[in-house]
This record gives C-alpha cells, structure tokens and sequence, in this order.
C-alpha cells in the first residue's frame, strides 16, 4: 500500500512538470507576438492618432458652407466625368428602354477640402461623408428607374487629395427610355443612349465633360445579351437647352445593338415558309378530293394566322409596318391565293359538267340512238369534210336538196372521240384552260413557287 502511494505521488509530480512547461511556452510565446506587434505598429502606426480631431475637423467641414458649390460666384467648375459599364441587363422592346449596371465616377477640385499631409496620400470614406460636402448633381435624363445598390452598404466611394482634388465613386443600375425603330425588325439594329447632366446648375456654374475622351468608358468583356450582338460602345458630349433655365452640358453614352437573326429564321421565317410551300401540294391533288384540299387549305391559313398573332403579341403596337410583317402577310395572301384557286377549279369545272350534261341531253333525243349527238355544219362543208372529222362515224345525213344551205350530220361519238373532238376546238390559252380545268393546277404549279422564290429575293437584298 505505501508503494501505490509513493507511485501516485510520483505521476502526480510528472503531470505538474509537464503543465508548468507548456505554461512556459505559452508566456514566450505570446510575449514574441507581442513583440512582434509591436514591432509592425511602430512600422505601420494609426495615422488617425496623429489628428487630434474627428474627420471633419481635419478637412475643415465645419468652416464651410458646402451647400455652395465650389469657387462659388467664379467660373464654371469643371467635372470630369467616367464610367465603366458592368452589366447590360436587358432589352424591352414592349417598353422600349433598356437596363444598366455600371460604376460612375465624378472627379472635381475642391479647395475647401485640402488638408496637410506630408506623404502626400489620399483619404477614402465611404458614404457617410457624403451628406455632409458638396458632390455634383448628375441625374439620368429619360430615367424610368434607378437605385444605388446598397448591400451590404451604400456602394460609395469618396476618396479625398490633400491638394483638394475628389474622387466620386457610385455603383448605379438605372433603366432608361430608348427609342425604338422596328420598320426592319427582326433585321434591325439599334442605338440606345444612357443621357448624364446636371440638374441645377447651367453650363456658367457647371461644365461637365468625358475627363479622357472616348477611353472614359470602359465595358466588361462579358457583357453579352440573349437576342443582340453589341456592336460598339462609344461616348458624346453636347448642349441642351431648356426654355425655363437656361443651357446646360449633357454627356451621352452611346452603344449599337444588332438583333440576332437565327432566332427568328427558326421560329418564324421557316415555319411560315414551310406553310407556304405545304399549301402548294393542293396543286398535285386530284381536283375531285375535295374533303382533301378543302381541309389542307383551310389547315395552313390558320396556321399562318397563328404564326401573325404569335409574333405581335411579343411586339409593341406600333403604327407603321414591320419588315417581319411584309414577309408573313405576303406568306399569308399566297396560302390564301392556293386556297382561291382550288375554289376557282372547282366552279370552272361544276361549269362544264353542267354544260355537258345538257348537251347529251339536247342531242340524245334527235336522233333516238343514246350517246349520240348532233352537228351543225355550214354548207360549204362537202360529205368528205364530214367524214373526216376522227373518232365520228355518219349515221344520217340530209339529202343537199332539202337543205341547201345547212346540213345537220348525227354522228355516233365515242369516249375517244368526244376528248378528240374538245382538243381540236381550243383556240386560245384562255379557252383551253376554261375547258380543261386541269390546266389551272398545271400553271399554278410553277407560278406560285416561281413568284416566292422572286419575292424572297428582293425582300432578303432590301432588308438583310
């Protein structure tokens, strides 16, 4: 028993050393890093204990009226002015405006706001600071929409040059107005414009201008939009005059979208062609099927109709016409036109069924022999002329004396003959097709699709 005990104390005595070691190091080491710290403080100390004063002591906040702008009662200020574009986010055509992210930036010289610094280095504060000097008052003209993002805090910069020089930095998403040309649509390109100018002060009090030029605007290469190709993106400067206040400096952002076409080809211009092209094979269909070509007919125009109120309902209702608009209605007349000519096929040859049925019966009963008929032929007509006509056989004729100046032949007429006979009295392409109503089909087979394909070439050259 007293061996367990000394061999308790024993452990007990290891686990002290042990703790007291590891305490040890604990001090030194925290003692390096204080060290340490130090060193890097006294490297990199907190200039903001150099001022013995809050920030706008420092820049002299409270001495000044900032509701004035700067050099207030001399010339204009100059503000320079550059953007870098982030995002373009959308397109309406309905509305008719377009939607923008960007970075705006605003540089300017303020001599109240210099201070003394001898490294030279600039001072950056977030929004807060901003309430309490003077920043220009640049809105968007023909803004629908605007906001400063907010999250997690105002996206604001204001960054300040001991020489009094500012730099004025906000993150903005803004929708603008832009008017829209469709009279090409879907074969368009549009020019939109995002329009920055002061509010309050004229071009006496305010000169804003692009602080380099063109290269103020800046865009992300990833800028991409779904329907349009951005073609460029490029920057002007003018004067605009309001009768009430006076003139003042408007800058322009300027950009060129071109519509992609491919979307259109696949859910209008094809199907619409296709349409086209399906109501022609009524031109192939025996006229006799009606139930057949009736139904193709009608089946298309719908179509078509369909295919018109799809596109518009995605439009705005403007009053002139579209090109999308020439090319579906034109679709629309030629499926209409194959259904008026079936229609016309159809009454020309009711017409000459009706014609026929009463010529066999006028002629049938003249002679008492069936499916026979009569002619009349002028009495200059020998026997021999009479008999020469193919396909007919003399049955009876009329002694000369009793008829000098006429003659009547009954002649027996078979299938062969009666289509014989039809062909030798076409005159003219007018008579023939009236006769034969095949004829119709036959043109029609060849002018529609000649006439589409001339359509299609003068309409791809104009607008494309």
């Amino acid at each position: 028993m007293p061996y367990f005990a000394k061999l308790l104390l024993l452990i007990f005595c290891l686990v002290l050393l042990v703790e007291s070691r590891k305490h040890r190091r604990r001090r030194w080491t925290s003692h390096l890093d204080v060290q340490r710290a130090s060193h890097i403080f006294k490297k990199n100390r907190d200039l903001t204990k150099a001022w013995k004063g809050k920030t706008e002591q420092l820049l002299r906040v409270d001495e000044h009226d900032f509701t004035m702008r700067p050099a207030f009662g001399g010339p204009a200020i100059p503000v320079g002015v550059d953007v870098q574009v982030e995002s373009l986010d959308s397109i309406s055509e309905v509305d008719m405006d377009f939607t923008m992210t960007l970075y705006l930036r605003h540089y300017w010289k303020d001599e109240r706001l210099s201070f003394p610094s001898t490294n030279n280095k600039s001072m950056t504060f977030d929004g807060r600071l901003v309430k309490k000097i003077w920043v220009p008052d640049v809105f968007f003209v023909h803004s629908k929409r605007s906001f400063i993002h907010d999250t997690t805090t105002d996206n604001i910069m204001l960054r300040v040059f001991p020489d009094g020089h500012v730099l004025y930095s906000m993150r903005v998403t803004v929708t603008a107005m832009c008017n829209m040309d469709f009279s090409h649509f879907p074969l368009d390109s549009q020019t939109c414009s995002l329009e920055l100018e002061s509010y309050a002060y004229t071009d006496e009090d305010l000169m804003l201008y692009w602080k380099n030029g063109n290269e103020s605007l800046k865009t992300d290469e990833k800028i991409s939009l779904s329907q349009f190709l951005i073609q460029k993106f490029h920057t002007t400067s003018r004067l605009a005059f309001y009768s009430s206040t006076g003139w003042y400096n408007r800058l322009y952002i300027n950009f060129t979208l071109r519509r992609h076409i491919f979307f259109f080809l696949l859910q209008t211009y094809f199907p619409a062609t296709l349409m086209v092209m399906l109501s022609w094979v009524s031109f192939w269909i025996d006229r006799r099927a009606v139930p057949a070509r009736v139904s193709l007919g009608i089946t298309t125009v719908l179509t078509m109709s369909t295919i018109i109120t799809g596109v518009n309902a995605s439009m705005p209702r403007v009053s002139y016409i579209k090109a999308v608009d020439i090319y579906l209605w034109v679709s629309f007349v030629f499926v209409f036109l194959s259904v008026l000519e079936y229609a016309a096929v159809n009454y020309l040859t009711t017409v000459q069924e009706r014609k026929e049925r009463k010529l066999r019966e006028r002629f049938s009963c003249s002679c008492g022999i069936p499916h026979s008929k009569s002619m009349m032929l002028d009495g200059n007509y020998s026997e021999s002329d009479a008999n020469s006509l193919a396909g007919y056989t003399r049955n009876q004729m009329v002694p000369e004396e009793e008829k000098p100046e006429k003659m009547v032949v009954h002649l027996a007429m078979s299938n062969e003959s009666n289509s014989s006979r039809k062909r030798g009295l076409k005159g003219h392409v007018g008579l023939r097709i009236i006769q034969n109503t095949h004829a119709i089909d036959k043109y029609s087979r060849l002018i529609f699709p000649g006439t589409y394909i001339f359509f299609n070439l003068i309409y791809w050259s104009v607008f494309s």
